[in-house]
């Protein structure tokens, strides 16, 4: 009878060694792969947030344009400033929004065309598997080496 309390009390003691270092390598594996997912959702969220921003910014543009007659503005105000013009001063856009990082390469870039007729607005995209990346690489305003794909849109 004591003998089979001991073999019991064997029994039921826990988890071996071998058992926990599977169960640590396992939890491991799973949290490297999800951390990896991870640092590309939240590029491609930012890219969205830098295509958004363009896309307000040239209905701004435009709207600008409607009342100042055929021409754009020759620069674009900071982040952060607002978009006004004409006499009385209207306001296009209260606040230019800021690229998502707004470092470095990371800014937007306003290019008016000659006479001021036409313009073409720039965004550094952190996907390079973006579908709507520019066909050629713009290394003009785009010049890291594993973020170097632009986003451009010009007037309509």
């Amino acid at each position: 009878m004591i003998k089979d309390l001991r073999l019991k009390n064997k029994e039921q003691k826990g988890f071996t060694l071998i058992e926990l270092l599977v169960a640590i390598v396992i939890i491991g594996l799973l949290a490297g792969f999800l951390t990896a997912n991870f640092v590309g959702v939240r590029q491609r969220a930012r890219d969205g947030t830098r295509k958004s921003d363009l896309g307000q910014i040239q209905s701004a543009l435009e709207l600008y344009r409607s009342d100042q007659g055929s021409y754009y503005p020759s620069t674009l105000p900071a982040c952060g400033s607002s978009l006004t013009g004409g006499a009385p001063v209207i306001t296009y856009m209260q606040k230019i929004p800021c690229d998502p990082l707004n470092t470095g390469e990371y800014i937007y870039t306003y290019e008016p065309g000659l006479g001021n007729n036409s313009y073409e607005l720039f965004a550094c995209l952190e996907n390079t598997n973006d579908s709507q990346k520019d066909d050629s690489n713009n290394s003009t305003y785009c010049t890291g080496s594993s973020t170097n794909w632009s986003f451009t849109l010009n007037n309509p």
